[in-house]
């Protein structure tokens, strides 16, 4: 990948040649950014210019990196078992699947990843497995003589045995060695991992930079490129699902509709306490990663009613598709009375879930919550 086929980011990509230009290339670095923001391409353009914009024979060294074949690129990423990999799941296993997965999906997500390995129904990870793998894998001496690039995606995903037994050696890497670490929540980073690499931020990508890519990549049309470039919110991997109507918004708005009805008629009324309870065991029969974008989802939802509701339709990008629901008509009930609330609650959700909570527990109790939340009105 060449660092003219990222989406925006000038920024940040003229730093990364300067650095490398002028030799002044930190050991370990973290990319932060979030999902479509171009964060793992990047990493991957970066690592292809250190390995072959000084190489003898640029050309067969850039068609390794094209097919993520080089030698001296290495990978890890959050994996778990599936129905190939039983035991000791690591990321060496995934790698034509991987391949398969940055051709396709450059700017994916996490989710889309694991959907792709078909773990989509459990929590990935990066154990001590794949950090012993990454600590043999480095200690042999660049197949080329040039650099060696070890490139973590969602380094988050690290379980602290993996994090502790990384640190020696980002603290002490082999001769020219470079880690890429690649994140979308800092916080979630351990602070011994987070002093010993240089921070990069990614702003999202503008509005104009989805567009165009909408445009020159999938043929949209301007009008349509332009609506799904606000409706994305800085994330090529949204628009790109938007573009292609298999985004899971439209599954997420029907469960978001049937459960804020269900929701806000509970009140006063037992029985349809049944329906919450009937509500919260089809969710949690789907899978945490699920759970957690459906929640993420959510959040969303409840946001945009707010600014709906001050009048801020600028802002509003979300367009309901269930018949005989409309925003506007849901907006009065998300206020300043109880958005903080709502919020608070569903990020606890999340937190919960994240940890393995018992899911049907979790959103029924959240559930029952909404309730009160819906009916609390707005002080003057």
């Amino acid at each position: 990948m060449l660092f003219s086929e990222i989406i925006g980011q000038e920024h940040i990509i003229n730093h990364l040649k300067t650095s490398a230009d002028n030799g002044r290339i930190p050991h370990a670095q973290l990319f932060i950014g979030n999902e479509g923001s171009g964060t793992l391409a990047t990493a991957i353009a970066y690592a292809q210019y250190l390995l072959c914009s000084k190489n003898e024979d640029a050309a067969s060294c850039n068609l390794k990196c094209e097919k993520l074949a080089h030698p001296d690129l290495h990978f890890a990423f959050p994996v778990a078992t599936n129905d190939k990999v039983k035991k000791h799941p690591i990321s060496n296993l995934f790698l034509d699947d991987w391949r398969t997965f940055i051709k396709e999906q450059p700017y994916g997500s996490l989710f889309n990843w694991f959907q792709q390995i078909g773990v989509e129904n459990k929590q990935g990870q990066i154990g001590v497995d794949e950090a012993e793998q990454v600590v043999k894998s480095l200690q042999l001496k660049s197949y080329e003589g040039g650099y060696k690039v070890m490139i973590i995606w969602m380094a988050e995903k690290m379980n602290t045995s993996a994090a502790n037994k990384l640190l020696k050696l980002l603290e002490e890497p082999p001769e020219k060695t470079i880690f890429i670490l690649i994140a979308e929540d800092q916080e979630q980073i351990i602070n011994t991992i987070l002093s010993r690499c240089q921070v990069l931020t990614f702003p999202i990508l503008s509005e104009t930079d989805i567009s165009d890519a909408l445009i020159s990549r999938n043929n949209s049309f301007p009008a349509e490129a332009s609506k799904i470039a606000h409706q994305s919110e800085g994330n090529f991997n949204k628009a790109v699902h938007i573009l292609k109507h298999d985004s899971n918004d439209i599954i997420f708005e029907q469960w978001f509709v049937t459960w804020v009805r269900t929701a806000f008629k509970a009140k006063g009324n037992a029985a349809v306490i049944q329906n919450l309870i009937e509500w919260s065991e089809a969710i949690a029969k789907s899978g945490r990663e699920t759970q957690k974008s459906f929640l993420h989802y959510c959040l969303q939802f409840f946001r945009q009613a707010l600014l709906d509701n001050y009048g801020a339709q600028e802002l509003v990008f979300l367009e309901t598709e269930t018949q005989g629901f409309s925003l506007a008509k849901f907006a009065p009930f998300i206020h300043g009375g109880n958005i903080m609330e709502i919020e608070k609650e569903v990020g606890d959700a999340l937190y919960h879930i994240e940890r393995n909570g018992n899911a049907k527990i979790i959103l029924l109790d959240l559930s029952i919550k909404l309730t009160r939340l819906l009916h609390t009105k707005e002080s003057a």
